[in-house]
Formats: structure tokens, C-alpha cells, sequence
């Protein structure tokens, strides 16, 4: 079976790395709270089961080797994520103490965590050259199983971690939240520009 005392750590590992969807994590719990990023989060993990699944009926593959295919994803997800960075810098204004502001929705969290998590090249890194490595060929579907469902529960510690960590910001700095929200901004725009240059698995 999977050696599972390898794979959690390395993987625990990844969920932790920061990037774009981590740091809606940040904002998120910045905001409105570790729960509500919590349950926005699910929509990442909604986008991930299926290219998980994906992965282990091989159309990771041809798409990790797609130039065209990982070309338009990584194009669509770095104009996505300039876009929320703009959108956080246009939001992000110093408020007075009793001065309140209309928080985001929830759907439009789930919106934002679902489109990031599909666009993002990272995540066919992972799925297509990490994940594989710890599949036991011998039982391949039940392996597969457990090292799929194993990767989407640390994902949720991971998406816990960060969002306590920006509301634990919050709570250190409430009068210079716009600071955090400009950095998240800025976060976002960088990330998409980094996205642009990325390049395809087979290529590594």
C-alpha cells in the first residue's frame, strides 16, 4: 500500500507552500473569519477532486503535455488573479473605528477559491508528477484513492492554518487592515505575473 509516512509529510508540505489560493485563505480569514474561509475553501476542493480524478485516468498527463492546453490554463488563471489583486487594491482604503464595509459574499468567495484553484498550473504539477509517486501500481485505484483523499484533507488543515493566521493579523493590526488587504493585492497581481512563466510538467 502507500507509504503513507513518506507521502503525508511531503505532501502536509505542499498543501502548506504559499500561493494564490492560500493567501485568499489569508484575506479571507482576514475578513470575515476562519469559518467562513473555511467554507469558502470547499470550493477549492470541489475543483480539485475532479482533476485528481483526472490525474489517475491519465488526462492529467496529456494535459501536463499540452502546450496549447496549459498555455490557455495558465493565461485565464494569471488574468484571474490580477483581476481579485486589482480588485483588493481598489477596496483597500483606511476606515474609521465604528466605519463598517459590506463584506464579500459567500458565493463570491466560493467563486474566487473554485476559479483560482482550476486555473492554476501548480495544481497539474501535483497531481500529474507528485501524486503518482506514491501509487502502488498493484492496487491502483484503492491507492490512488487514499492518496487523493489524504491530499484534500490536508488541504483543508492547510486552508484552516492560513485563514488563522489572517485572522489572527486582523486581530493584532484591526485599525490597518487595508494594509494586509494591499499586500494580499499586491499578492495576487505578483502571483499572476509568476504564472505566466510557468512551464509545462514535461518540461521540468
Amino acid at each position: 500500500m502507500t507509504d503513507l509516512w513518506l507521502f503525508l509529510p511531503a505532501c502536509f508540505a505542499l498543501n502548506l507552500t504559499f500561493g494564490p489560493s492560500n493567501l485568499l485563505s489569508v484575506t479571507f480569514g482576514a475578513q470575515q473569519g476562519v469559518g467562513f474561509a473555511v467554507v469558502a475553501g470547499t470550493a477549492r476542493l470541489v475543483a480539485f477532486a475532479p482533476m485528481i480524478l483526472a490525474s489517475a485516468l491519465g488526462l492529467g498527463a496529456l494535459l501536463s503535455v499540452s502546450a496549447v492546453a496549459f498555455g490557455v490554463l495558465k493565461v485565464l488563471g494569471a488574468a484571474y488573479l490580477i483581476y481579485l489583486g486589482v480588485r483588493l487594491l481598489i477596496d483597500a482604503k483606511p476606515k474609521d473605528l465604528g466605519e463598517t464595509t459590506a463584506p464579500m459574499s459567500l458565493r463570491a468567495a466560493l467563486r474566487s477559491e473554485g476559479t483560482v484553484a482550476l486555473t492554476n498550473p501548480k495544481a497539474i504539477l501535483i497531481f500529474t508528477v507528485f501524486l503518482p509517486q506514491f501509487v502502488n501500481v498493484d492496487r491502483y485505484w484503492s491507492s490512488y484513492a487514499v492518496v487523493g483523499l489524504s491530499f484534500l484533507v490536508l488541504e483543508v488543515a492547510a486552508i484552516a492554518t492560513y485563514a488563522a493566521l489572517g485572522r489572527l493579523a486582523r486581530t493584532f493590526a484591526a485599525t490597518r487592515l487595508h494594509w494586509l488587504q494591499r499586500a494580499s493585492g499586491v499578492g495576487m497581481i505578483l502571483f499572476g505575473g509568476l504564472m505566466v512563466f510557468a512551464r509545462q510538467p514535461a518540461e521540468l
